[in-house]
């Protein structure tokens, strides 16, 4: 059995987020075959394109571990109905430049929580337009729009209401298959 490497970043980059806490869940309820690493993006300075020819140590770093995974995980709260700016920062690093895109071909997946009804709906449409122009295959089914509420997620982790902790290991059995799908179609090396 193949064991895939997973990234993941966190849109939000507070210690103390829900959206981590839903990661740590989301990787104890994840199957057999898949192996996780955070993908760290607090310390890329703002993206420019002057540094096109020049990459910054941190960028070049942040973009050879999104090109090291075979798929990466989004998992991002929701700020003014998009996705946060440190978030889209990071994906401007490493998607540039022209020609050297870190995403393309790379099966990608969209999660996050939120306090509100919606979760992090809107954002996460925001974010799946970026990564269809990315040329990243994205999982479309099942969408996950998590309504945090206190005590839902404990911080390590723990999911305290059932029908949630079922949801969240439906996603990631569906994550699985998308890697695997996505991989077997357009492999690693091609």
């Amino acid at each position: 059995m193949t064991t895939f490497r997973i990234g993941y970043l966190v849109g939000s980059l507070s210690r103390e987020s829900i959206n981590r806490k839903l990661v740590k869940a989301l990787i104890r309820l994840a199957p057999d075959g898949m192996t996780f690493h955070e993908i760290r993006f607090a310390d890329l300075p703002l993206y420019n394109r002057d540094y096109d020819a020049d990459y910054p140590a941190e960028a070049l770093k942040f973009k050879a571990a999104i090109q090291e995974s075979d798929a990466i995980l989004f998992v991002t709260p929701e700020y003014n109905r998009s996705i946060p700016g440190g978030l889209k920062n990071a994906i401007d690093w490493a998607s540039r430049p022209s020609g050297t895109n870190a995403f393309a071909r790379k099966p990608t997946a969209v999660i996050g929580a939120s306090p509100g009804a919606i979760g992090t709906a809107v954002a996460q449409q925001s974010l799946r337009s970026v990564l269809g122009f990315l040329n990243a295959p994205q999982m479309n089914t099942v969408e996950g729009y998590i309504q945090f509420t206190p005590g839902l997620i404990t911080d390590d982790g723990e999911v305290t209401v059932e029908s949630t902790e079922g949801f969240l290991r439906k996603y990631m059995m569906e994550f699985h298959a998308h890697v695997t799908r996505v991989l077997t179609v357009l492999p690693r090396d091609g």
